[in-house]
C-alpha cells in the first residue's frame, strides 16, 4: 500500500498582512512577512483501490517557509491548532468522502503571516451512530447532559499510561467527592453546567455548553481568563456557539488494562472551536469510557501535562443535592420538652473561661445558671450576656454521658445575632484526654458568627487540618437567626457529609486513617468573640441559641 503525497507550492509577491509603513522591531530584528509557502497532504492509506484513504481519515498536512517561526492550520473541519514544526497529523472524521479546505498561515517575526491554501478529498469510514443517538437522543433531536454531581468521582484524574502510574485506567489520584464542589463560590458554577448535544437528520452531531457566562478553570489555565487565583476557580468565560462534534476511533491499548471490569468504546468526540466539557483543561478531545442511554463518562488528556487523565462523568438528571440517609435507627435524643435544667443523664456542662478562653481568646466565661442555659416551652435556650464587667454564657456536653462512632446527627436550631456572637454544634473525640487536640479529631456540625450574619459553617479538625487550615465548607442560611433550620452531618466509615435542610453543602472522605473512627461526644454552645468570632458589637446586651431537638441515629 502507498500512500499519496500532493504537492501544493505557493510563491506569494505579497503577504496577507504586509506593513509598508511599520518600522523594524529592533528586539525582533527585520520584520518580514514568510514567503516561498509550501502546503503539502499525505493522505494515509491510499493505494489503487483507495485512492482517497484507508478510511481513517488521517492525513500528514506539512507546511514550509521561509522566514516562518510558527504556522497555525485551519483544518476545513472545524478543527484548528498551531504547529511551530509546519507538521500537523489530522484525522479527518466526517462520514464518508469528503473535500476540506485546508488554510494554513506561516507566521513571522512581529506576527506578520502569509496565508495559502490547499484542497483535499479524504474518506473516512468511522462512525458510532449508536453513541451519536444515545448522546442527542436521536435525528432531529437534543438532549441536554448534566455534572453526575451525587457520584463520586464526576470529576478525577489519574495516570495517562501505565508507565506513569498502575491506574490508568481510572481517576487513581483524585475522585470528586459527592458535591464536593458546592457551597463554595471557588467552583460551585460547575453544577449550573448545561452540555447540549444534538444530531441532525444527515447524522451530523453538534454540541454546545451552557453555563451562564461561568466557566469552571484548572488553576494552570486560568492565565487564559487573566485569572490570579492560584488554584480551580470560576471565571467568566464565554461558551455560547455551537461546535461541531466528529468521532473518531481511540489510539489508546486498553486491552493491558488488568481489571476485567473494565471496557472502553473505543470512541473520541472531538470538539471545534476549542470546545469543552465544562471543565477547562485546555483540550478538546474526549474518549468515552462508558455510555448509555443517561450516564456518560469521558477520559481527556491534559493538554499542558501529558502525563495527567481527567475523568468526567455526566447524567440526563439536572443535579440536586436532597439527602438521603443510610443511618434511620433513632439511638439517642433529647427533645427538650421538660422545663428547667438540661437532663443531667444526658448532659454536663464546662465551666469558666478555660486555658487561654477555651484555646480560642474567647471573651466569655461558661455557667450552668438558669439566665444562660434552660429548658423551656419546648427547646433549650442557651444565652449570651454582657454582664457589664464580661460576658457569660454556657457550654453543655454529653461527655461520660452518651458517646458513640458513626450515625447521623440532626440538631434543629435558631441562632443568636450579634457581632461577636459564636455558636457552635459539635463533637469532640472522646480520647481526647489521652490523644491531644487537634489528634483526637473534631467535627463542627454547625459554626456561625455574627459577624458574618448568612454563613454557615461545617468543619473538620485533624493533624493535617485545623484551626485556621481546618477543612471547611460553607453555605448561606438566610434566615439562621429568625427560623429553625435542621443542621446534620451523616458520619461514616467512608465519608462526612455536612447538611442543612437535607441539602448537602460539603464532603470528606473518611480513611482508616483519620481520627473520625472512634467515639465522639456532643457539644453545644455560645462563644463570644475569640479567633472565630471576631469583634464583639459594643452594643451587645444578650442573644440566644434556641434548639428544638438533638437526634442521633444509628
Amino acid at each position: 500500500m502507498k500512500n499519496l503525497k500532493i504537492n501544493l507550492l505557493f510563491i506569494l509577491a505579497l503577504s496577507l498582512f504586509t506593513f509598508s509603513c511599520q518600522e523594524d522591531d529592533a528586539e525582533f530584528g527585520e520584520i518580514i512577512a514568510p514567503t516561498n509557502l509550501q502546503i503539502s497532504a499525505e493522505i494515509i492509506g491510499v493505494d489503487a483501490n483507495n485512492p482517497n484513504g484507508d478510511g481513517s481519515g488521517m492525513v500528514i498536512l506539512t507546511a514550509t517557509a521561509d522566514n516562518a517561526i510558527t504556522y497555525n492550520f485551519e483544518f476545513g473541519d472545524g478543527q484548528n491548532g498551531v504547529f511551530p514544526s509546519g507538521v500537523a497529523n489530522h484525522r479527518f472524521s466526517l462520514v464518508g468522502l469528503n473535500s476540506y479546505n485546508v488554510v494554513v498561515s506561516a507566521i513571522g517575526r512581529g506576527g506578520n503571516a502569509t496565508t495559502g491554501t490547499i484542497t483535499i478529498d479524504v474518506f473516512s469510514s468511522f462512525d458510532d451512530l449508536e453513541a451519536k443517538q444515545l448522546l442527542s437522543g436521536g435525528a432531529g433531536s437534543s438532549k441536554i447532559w448534566y455534572w453526575a454531581a451525587a457520584e463520586t468521582a464526576h470529576l478525577g484524574v489519574g495516570p495517562a499510561n501505565g508507565s506513569i502510574g498502575e491506574g490508568y485506567w481510572y481517576p487513581q489520584w483524585y475522585a470528586a467527592q459527592p458535591f464536593e464542589k458546592a457551597g463554595s463560590d471557588e467552583s460551585s458554577c460547575i453544577y449550573e453546567d448545561q452540555l447540549v448535544f444534538s444530531l441532525d437528520t444527515n447524522e451530523q452531531l453538534t454540541y454546545q455548553l451552557n453555563n451562564n457566562g461561568q466557566t469552571y478553570f484548572n488553576g494552570a489555565y486560568e492565565s487564559v481568563v487573566g485569572g490570579s487565583a492560584g488554584y480551580d476557580f470560576c471565571y467568566d468565560f464565554d461558551t455560547s456557539g455551537t461546535s461541531i462534534v466528529s468521532l473518531a476511533p481511540t489510539s489508546v491499548d486498553w486491552s493491558t488494562v488488568p481489571d476485567p471490569d473494565f471496557t472502553s468504546r473505543g470512541t473520541v468526540m472531538n470538539f471545534s472551536n476549542d470546545n469543552f466539557m465544562g471543565y477547562y483543561l485546555g483540550a478538546s478531545s474526549y474518549e468515552i469510557i462508558e455510555l448509555t442511554s443517561s450516564l456518560l463518562k469521558v477520559r481527556c488528556i491534559d493538554s499542558q501535562n501529558p502525563d495527567l487523565a481527567w475523568y468526567h462523568t455526566f447524567t440526563t438528571q439536572e443535579p440536586t443535592q436532597g439527602f438521603t440517609s443510610d443511618y434511620n435507627t433513632l439511638a439517642w435524643q433529647d427533645e427538650f420538652d421538660v422545663d428547667g435544667a438540661p437532663d443531667p443523664t444526658k448532659w454536663t456542662y464546662d465551666l469558666g473561661t478555660g486555658v487561654d478562653g477555651w484555646g480560642n481568646q474567647e471573651a466569655q466565661s461558661y455557667t450552668s445558671n438558669t439566665e444562660n442555659v434552660e429548658v423551656s416551652n419546648g427547646n433549650l435556650i442557651i444565652t449570651a450576656i454582657n454582664t457589664g464587667s464580661g460576658y457569660t454564657s454556657a457550654r453543655i456536653k454529653s461527655e461520660n454521658l452518651y458517646e458513640f462512632t458513626y450515625g447521623r446527627v440532626e440538631v434543629r436550631a435558631k441562632l443568636p445575632t450579634g457581632g461577636g456572637t459564636w455558636p457552635a454544634i459539635w463533637m469532640l473525640g472522646a480520647n481526647y484526654d489521652t490523644n491531644a487536640w487537634p489528634a483526637c479529631g473534631e467535627i463542627d456540625i454547625m459554626e456561625h458568627v455574627g459577624n458574618d450574619q448568612n454563613t454557615i459553617h461545617g468543619s473538620l479538625h485533624y493533624p493535617e487540618a485545623f484551626a485556621g487550615n481546618a477543612d471547611t465548607g460553607s453555605t448561606t442560611v438566610d434566615t439562621a437567626s429568625t427560623e429553625f433550620h435542621n443542621y446534620t452531618v451523616e458520619w461514616s466509615p467512608t465519608a462526612i457529609k455536612f447538611v442543612v435542610d437535607d441539602v448537602v453543602y460539603h464532603t470528606y472522605a473518611n480513611t482508616g486513617s483519620s481520627p473520625f473512627n472512634s467515639d465522639f461526644f456532643l457539644i453545644l454552645n455560645v462563644a463570644m468573640g475569640g479567633t472565630f468570632g471576631g469583634d464583639i458589637d459594643p452594643a451587645f446586651t444578650q442573644s440566644s441559641m434556641e434548639i428544638d431537638y438533638v437526634r442521633v441515629y444509628e
